[in-house]
């Protein structure tokens, strides 16, 4: 028997499409994310290669996932639901949630993680590399809430303090 894990395998994933403007937020979390990296968790950017990463969703028991998502709110609004909130007709639609659901299904029930999704509603999906200022103030937020979300999966010690960095 192999060694015993202390908590949960917890994956960061990035989704989306940097070349796409705000449909890229994903990714640029994660970016955010990688300067300084919670300890013990994955931090991964997909991107839109989401069956690529599938040996990643295999791999874990929970995943923390930030795309773009559209609710009708105003630009930069930020959402937050378990997947499968967002599996058919939802007024919280990720805009990549077609190859998320794509992708689990690929997996047994019982490979299947606990996935929640972070997102901000985009302003403008069109060839660019900037996100618009709308999304980009709602990074801070995106970073803020995984935080507690990952203290709330045990991967920090209870006096963690959320507002030191990792």
């Amino acid at each position: 028997m192999g060694p015993s894990r202390k908590g949960p395998r917890i994956l960061i994933a990035g989704l989306g499409n940097i070349l796409l403007r705000d449909d890229g937020v994903g990714v640029h979390a994660i970016r955010e994310l990688q300067k300084a990296p919670p300890p013990g968790a994955r931090v991964v950017e997909v991107g839109t290669a989401v069956l690529d990463a599938l040996h990643l969703f295999r791999w874990a028991d929970r995943v923390l996932a930030f795309d773009a998502m559209q609710a009708g709110g105003p630009p930069g609004t930020f959402y937050s639901c378990p997947v499968f909130e967002t599996e058919g007709p939802t007024p919280l639609a990720s805009l990549h949630e077609l190859d998320l659901w794509a992708a689990l299904r690929f997996l047994p029930d019982r490979k299947r993680p606990e996935i929640m999704i972070l997102g901000v509603e985009p302003k403008i999906i069109d060839f660019g590399l900037e996100l618009t200022p709308e999304v980009q103030a709602a990074l801070p937020q995106l970073v803020g809430v995984s935080k507690q979300i990952l203290a709330q999966w045990g991967l920090f010690p209870p006096t963690y303090n959320r507002t030191s960095r990792w």
